[in-house]
């Protein structure tokens, strides 16, 4: 076997739908992997009936269903033992795969022997690129100029933006510290050295943790421009107080494992971390609230028209109006299938000048997903 895919799953049923859509899609179409690939989806308690809807649809792919959500890093690491892929792949369940994703990191691992683990271009909903994409190791100063803002007043800064590596063009391949563990891609060799996520995080920085132990095993880390996903970032995780909470939580975890010693700069960051969970937590409030079924009452659709009567029932039933041309629409849906593929659609995203709204179906689906960015729940429209 050369790849396992493991996705933890948590009440994102339709999310993980159009994910895993895409990847059977990208596995199919590899010589390398159509018939080298297995996959794990591992669903931590959903009560949406996730595993219901999906396993009759998906009956290759391995379905687990714990009763209780033991966290991204445990779910992650209880199917492990079982993975016999020479590279395992870390997916999160609300993003979608270009159809060379898979491909490019395989061959990109045969042809660099020194990597350790691979991340990819991410970007939202809305064609923005994600800078968790690429980072720097969050030592406490890098850390430090983040959590002040000083990172997002000098984005292109190798000393200031380290965090996210401003400094390195998005657009190429680099070796980076940091991956993300929405689409991260490691050898398994290197996992039988480093183990799997640390568990004592329940929910973040275990990426960042997993990516510092693969360089200190002496293997390098690689960020992948070519290999592009869309991830609807934030869909099983909702940025609210819990959220914020929960993200410093697991920061001053990750600074008193491997800062310990370096009292003063703990302080500075933990001061820092916990000075900017309470701003957080203050301004949530203030923050301007969207409602998506008015803020998007009409919508233009690009590709693929092979569910073109039951997407037009759909958007009917939500109230959104069905226009002729883009210009004309608050929204755009693109129906991925025949010749529009999710490479188009990633490229035309990126591509547009106006960030809005959009909306993916992948052919043979049964929803329409959607969102503007990560600060935000995304949109649902099944049928």
């Amino acid at each position: 076997m050369i790849l396992s895919v493991v996705i933890v799953n948590f009440n994102v049923k339709y999310f993980l739908e159009q994910c895993l859509c895409s990847l059977k899609k990208a596995v199919d179409r590899s010589l390398l992997l159509s018939a080298n690939t297995e996959v794990f989806i591992v669903d931590n308690a959903s009560t949406d009936g996730s595993v219901a809807f999906l396993q009759p649809l998906y009956p290759d792919f391995h379905f687990i269903q714990n009763t209780e959500n033991s966290g991204f890093a445990k779910g992650n690491n209880q199917v492990l033992p079982a993975c016999t892929g020479e590279c395992v792949l870390f997916l999160n369940p609300d993003t979608i795969l270009a159809e060379d994703c898979l491909d490019l990191c395989i061959r990109f691992f045969q042809s660099n022997p020194d990597a350790g683990a691979a991340g990819v271009r991410m970007i939202d909903g809305s064609g923005r690129f994600l800078k968790e994409s690429k980072r720097g190791f969050p030592d406490p100063r890098a850390a430090f100029f983040k959590m002040t803002g000083l990172a997002g007043v000098f984005p292109r800064s190798r000393l200031f933006a380290a965090y996210h590596a401003g400094h390195l063009d998005p657009h190429s391949n680099h070796p980076v510290d940091i991956l993300s563990g929405a689409c991260m891609m490691v050898r398994r060799e290197v996992l039988n050295k480093t183990g799997g996520f640390d568990e004592r995080f329940f929910m973040y920085a275990e990426d960042i943790d997993l990516s510092y132990r693969i360089r200190k095993a002496g293997f390098q880390n690689y960020y992948l421009a070519s290999a592009g996903i869309i991830h609807f970032k934030g869909e099983s995780t909702r940025r609210d107080r819990r959220y914020v909470k929960q993200f410093h939580i697991a920061m001053n975890q990750f600074m008193k494992k491997y800062f310990r010693g370096s009292s003063v700069l703990l302080f500075i960051m933990t001061l820092a971390v916990n000075l900017k969970m309470r701003l957080g937590v203050i301004g949530l409030p203030f923050q301007k609230k969207t409602t998506r079924s008015r803020q998007n009452k009409s919508v233009s659709i690009k590709g693929d028209q092979q569910d073109s009567s039951a997407i037009r029932m759909a958007l009917d039933k939500a109230g959104i109006h069905l226009m002729e041309t883009e210009a004309a629409a608050d929204s755009v849906l693109f129906c991925a299938g025949g010749q529009k593929t999710i490479k188009s659609v990633i490229q035309d995203l990126e591509g547009s000048t106006q960030k809005r709204t959009c909306f993916i179906h992948c052919s043979g689906t049964h929803a329409i997903v959607g969102g503007s960015s990560g600060k935000e729940k995304g949109e649902i429209i099944f049928w």
